[in-house]
């Protein structure tokens, strides 16, 4: 009897790779062999190369630049191979079903299960689907939504509302641990600063610029992002990483208040953790807009506070950052009416019951 098979594809962000990282393991749990796409050098290929069982595969990726760029001449060319390339790694390795958690690399890579007639899922993350999912809707089987509210931009027929797949390790993380990492005491609240994988300069700028009227009230840990550490800096109770893998649920942990973009998997984590958050957005100038509408939606609901990154400055910084810590206690009681663990259960019995057809 063949082992059952379920190829993962996602990547360009670790946004796009979360959700595939919450899944594996369970697959993996099951006997399932699994394979994954991903592109050359995207931070994907990075995260999955530590996973034991997993076969990584790269193909070539066009980026599907909104903005004018001699680039985007080359990029059609570069989905068709990868398509190609994705279409001999299918029939090749024979999956059962692909999940997708977008991205450029997405977009050959459910082309070819269209062509090669395998069942593809998508899982939206965002408030408003993103240009290489609304490309890739079209070949795929069923579109899983994390919003409830996104379902407005889905066709009805073929999309399901399933909340977000938070990774379960995050909630098995020491605060113990995590203090330790960071030489903290535990005398002060601690202050945690993500900007993303791929950290975020005007927001690192921002925070060191704050640290004279931060530290006197927090310990802070900076994930600043790969080659943006400001190591003249020597001050104690902050902590600076580039990047944060396995210990991040001890981090987590230990963090009483976050600052961070609005990536719609990063602050479901911190919403399902019970973490207050001020989200600093990426600007409608720099991206097309879907984590201020995130942000916005979680202003909403009183799981966070917001400050505009066309805004931010010193003093709005530490203006708000304190203003979390005077509301931290309502916005854990709001994010008491999130729950996040029946998410992954529906979306693993969604994959089932398509891998079956």
């Amino acid at each position: 009897m063949r082992k059952k098979r379920i190829l993962f594809t996602g990547g360009g962000t670790a946004g796009h790779v979360i959700v595939n990282l919450a899944l594996i393991p369970v697959f993996q749990k099951e006997g399932w062999e699994i394979d994954y796409i991903g592109s050359i050098n995207g931070i994907e290929r990075k995260l999955i190369a530590d996973l034991d069982g997993v076969q990584y595969y790269p193909v070539s990726t066009g980026k599907l630049r909104r903005y004018m760029s001699k680039e985007n001449l080359k990029d059609p060319f570069k989905v068709m191979k990868g398509t190609m390339q994705a279409w001999r790694i299918i029939g090749k390795r024979k999956p059962s079903v692909i999940f997708s958690k977008g991205g450029f690399v997405s977009v050959p890579v459910l082309l070819a299960s269209k062509l090669r007639g395998v069942p593809a899922i998508i899982h939206e993350s965002d408030y408003t689907p993103g240009l290489a999912n609304k490309l890739a809707i079209p070949f795929a089987k069923k579109v899983l939504a994390t919003f409830p509210e996104t379902m407005q931009y889905l066709p009805e027929k073929k999309s399901e509302y399933v909340g977000a797949v938070i990774r379960e390790e995050l909630f098995e993380g020491s605060k113990e641990k995590g203090l330790q990492l960071c030489g903290f005491t535990g005398r002060k609240p601690v202050l945690l600063i993500m900007g993303g994988s791929g950290g975020a300069q005007k927001i690192n700028d921002a925070v060191r610029e704050s640290l004279d009227d931060l530290l006197p009230v927090f310990n802070i840990i900076h994930i600043c992002g790969a080659g943006k550490m400001d190591t003249s800096i020597n001050k104690g109770g902050y902590k600076q990483f580039e990047y944060i893998n396995e210990e991040l649920n001890d981090v987590f942990a230990a963090t009483d208040l976050v600052i961070s973009r609005a990536g719609a998997n990063a602050i479901f984590e911190f919403a399902a953790l019970r973490i207050p958050m001020l989200l600093i957005p990426l600007s409608k100038g720099a991206s097309r807009g879907d984590q201020i509408i995130n942000a916005k939606s979680f202003v909403e609901k009183g799981y966070a506070h917001v400050l505009e990154e066309e805004n931010l400055n010193k003093g709005t910084l530490v203006k708000e950052v304190l203003q979390l810590k005077v509301d931290a206690a309502k916005i854990k009681e709001n994010q008491q009416s999130y729950e996040s663990g029946k998410s992954r259960d529906k979306v693993v019995r969604i994959i089932k019951e398509l891998a079956k057809k």
